[in-house]
């Protein structure tokens, strides 16, 4: 689901209350009503909303009764920054992922246990917990640190709180030279990309070379 419709459809407080509850069990209509202390009508209205995105769905048991649970595992990032606003949505990556192919991150792999032993899965559910707690700490030390060099790196150039200058750096450092292929890894308007290169030229932050391709000066 597109990060901006998400982000619409989480914006009301009681469609965020159905899924905290949701998310500990499955619920009926009724219970879900008397939970969060909103009419039936209403929670029916805002079950319907939260199908038809794909985040909720339901089954009916043997005494015809409708429950709702969740049914995406999802994650929905906002970055904000004085360098960056965005919102992306992720689903959960495949269990054989090679996560060896990670340059900068390395995590201890263990084979998975093929049994149904409750006490090995709840110790693997606590280490996971762990693992994500470390996760997310290490990504909130990475988002300060980016835009604590896009800050310097600004500084630098003398473009100040400008993110276009120091996207078109990064970009130049990861091998991308033309004009065109920098705009397109920024998803920016070529003639802007050409106008940024143009004044880093000037300034002998960056040198043109043969077949039109910029690189960072020495």
């Amino acid at each position: 689901m597109d990060s901006g419709a998400l982000l619409d459809l989480l914006g009301n407080e009681n469609r965020r209350r159905i899924l905290r509850l949701l998310a500990r069990k499955p619920c009926y209509v009724t219970e879900i009503s008397e939970y969060i202390g909103v009419s039936p009508k209403a929670v029916i209205d805002h079950l319907r909303q939260l199908e038809e995105a794909g985040l909720v769905e339901s089954r009916v048991d043997d005494q015809r009764r409708k429950y709702f649970h969740i049914s995406e595992n999802l994650r929905l990032e906002v970055q904000l920054s004085p360098f960056d606003f965005g919102a992306k949505s992720a689903y959960p990556a495949s269990a054989d992922l090679d996560l060896t192919r990670c340059q900068y991150v390395s995590v201890r792999i263990e084979e998975r246990s093929t049994d149904d032993d409750v006490g090995e899965l709840a110790a693997k559910l606590d280490e996971l917990k762990d693992l994500e707690r470390e996760l997310s700490l290490a990504q909130r030390w990475v988002q300060g640190r980016l835009a604590d060099v896009q800050t310097e790196l600004a500084d630098t150039i003398g473009e100040g709180p400008d993110r276009l200058y120091a996207d078109v750096l990064a970009a130049l450092a990861d091998g991308v030279g033309t004009p065109a292929a920098v705009a397109d890894r920024l998803d920016a308007p070529e003639p802007l990309v050409e106008g940024v290169l143009e004044t880093l030229a000037e300034r002998d932050v960056v040198v043109e070379q043969s077949g039109g391709e910029y690189a960072i000066a020495e």
